[in-house]
């Protein structure tokens, strides 16, 4: 049985959505049920909630953009997370996370749901130990049977897909602990680390993984199956505690899309540009081609304030070798909460990447882009000129101040498109 007739849910989203998602993509439906059947190719919809824009993550789709916003204990504004979902939305991203640590986690996530088509992704491991830290207990004080309420709960709010950290074996933590330069930089990986260093037992996620399939199989939730060691050092990139995680997502892939559950697997985070190639191509190949998810990559480690740039070289050549889906970083990665802005940047610059990439890659939809903005530029056509930029409004405001002209304030009268045209 294919993934199609053991998920009716699935089933049931792809009936009704087929027509809008093909012509939305350019591919033909049947292209699109190849894809999901094979797992190369996931959708994005959780009939919970009720206004998401159903989306598809995976080859030959179109490369999505996805935005992180949530609060933290030192800076918990409900109302400026909403605002900067909106933000995120109106700048073009696909998808957003929700990654708040502070406040009614509960109530932060149904009003995000209720407030967005974009569907909404979270990690359910921030809830349990945001509760255990609420209670005055050890952020890895939880139970299994904690870990497995809290994706029930989300699932049945809504959320459409969830990093579940299940590749974070005790030997592959240990390893990244005793060997690396920045050892475990994931939140939710070094808390795992913490449970399983306390508990000396195997990572709850991954013992009761069939438990988690259940639940999302009923929901049809995605499971982004987290890189819970991913390296957050360039050092780092590429050492046995990271691959022995990737083998294992691909294990985890395979056995999801047997049950009939939908998997992205997330990527690396910090990796050398001359390393890109090989651990793209690596991952896809050790996952059987199921959607990537991709953190970046950072191509360098010395870029604080600007990591929306290093994120953005990364992921065009992440794109160029295999990845389909890029999480935005933003100027404030690694020093603080992004604010309003960061989140238009963040999103503009994965943007500019995933275009770069596809059109690098033969994309018809990406070149058609490139071609058609520089005829207009030939035409001297300022509106098709924004009309096709990734970011319009950018362009509108940058010409306002000089519109009565029809060259640019660079060029003026030495514009070489007018010396062509007299």
């Amino acid at each position: 049985m294919s993934i199609l007739e053991k998920n009716p849910v699935l089933n049931a989203l792809l009936t009704k959505h087929l027509p809008s998602l093909a012509k939305r993509e350019g591919l033909t439906r049947q292209a699109i049920l190849e894809a999901v059947t094979q797992g190369t190719m996931v959708l994005l919809a959780n009939p919970g909630h009720l206004k998401v824009l159903p989306t598809l993550i995976g080859r030959p789709a179109q490369v999505k953009v996805n935005a992180n916003i949530g609060t933290s204990p030192f800076m918990c504004q409900v109302k400026t997370e909403i605002r900067k979902l909106k933000i995120a939305a109106k700048a073009g991203a696909h998808a957003v996370m929700d990654l708040s640590t502070a406040g009614d986690l509960d109530e932060i996530r149904l009003q995000m749901l209720s407030s967005t088509r974009l569907p909404l992704g979270t990690v359910p491991i921030y809830g349990v130990a945001q509760r255990m830290v609420a209670a005055g207990k050890d952020p890895a004080d939880f139970t299994p049977a904690d870990i497995l309420d809290e994706i029930k709960r989300q699932a049945e709010q809504g959320v459409d897909f969830m990093t579940v950290h299940c590749g974070v074996t005790l030997r592959g933590a240990e390893m990244a602990d005793k060997d690396r330069v920045l050892g475990i930089v994931s939140r939710g990986g070094s808390i795992l680390f913490r449970w399983m260093r306390r508990h000396r037992k195997e990572n709850p996620f991954l013992t009761h993984y069939q438990e988690i399939l259940d639940i999302s199989l009923k929901h049809n939730v995605v499971l982004s199956l987290g890189d819970g060691l991913r390296p957050g050092a360039g050092a780092d990139a590429g050492d046995g505690a990271q691959w022995e995680e990737v083998i294992t997502l691909g294990q985890l892939a395979q056995q999801a899309l047997a049950f009939g559950v939908q998997t992205m697997i997330e990527g690396p985070g910090h990796v050398p540009l001359n390393l890109v190639e090989s651990q793209i191509k690596g991952i896809k190949r050790l996952t059987n081609g199921a959607p990537l998810y991709v953190l970046g990559p950072l191509v360098t480690d010395c870029a604080p304030g600007y990591d929306h740039i290093s994120g953005a070289i990364g992921g065009a050549l992440a794109v160029v070798n295999g990845a389909d889906f890029l999480c935005y970083l933003t100027p404030a990665e690694h020093l603080t909460l992004p604010g309003e802005e960061d989140v238009r940047q963040g999103v503009m610059a994965s943007l500019i990447a995933a275009q770069a990439g596809e059109s690098a890659t033969g994309s018809p939809r990406a070149r058609q882009r490139d071609l058609d903005i520089s005829q207009a530029r030939m035409d001297l056509d300022w509106e098709g000129m924004a009309r096709l930029a990734l970011d319009p409004d950018m362009v509108r405001q940058r010409r306002k101040e000089h519109s009565q002209e029809k060259e640019c304030a660079m060029c003026g009268k030495f514009c070489a498109i007018r010396m062509r045209e007299d």
